[in-house]
């Protein structure tokens, strides 16, 4: 096989990587637009909103006949009411 390990480097390429160069993106940095606070008022209605959504999903899912999205959609439909149900508990 040669002098070089597996895994050896050559020009920044790995040989289990497909031979790509690594490279960093760097920090992220925040986007434009409004900045998004934990908290709040208006968290109950996103979740009441979100809630609706997933559980709309989960039914159209189901009535398709696709058990696996439907019961993917219940689950993030129930995070939901979870979140609502905590957050009108404080």
């Amino acid at each position: 096989m040669g002098d070089t390990p597996l895994n050896s480097t050559k020009n920044g390429r790995n040989a289990h990587r497909g031979g790509a160069a690594r490279t960093f993106a760097g920090p992220r940095r925040p986007t434009a637009g409004p900045p998004r606070h934990r908290g709040g008022g208006s968290g109950t209605v996103n979740a009441q909103r979100s809630y609706e959504r997933y559980l709309a999903l989960a039914r159209a899912a189901a009535s398709s006949g696709d058990k696996i999205e439907a019961e993917n959609y219940y689950q993030h439909a129930e995070h939901f009411f979870r979140q609502m149900k905590s957050e009108t508990a404080q």
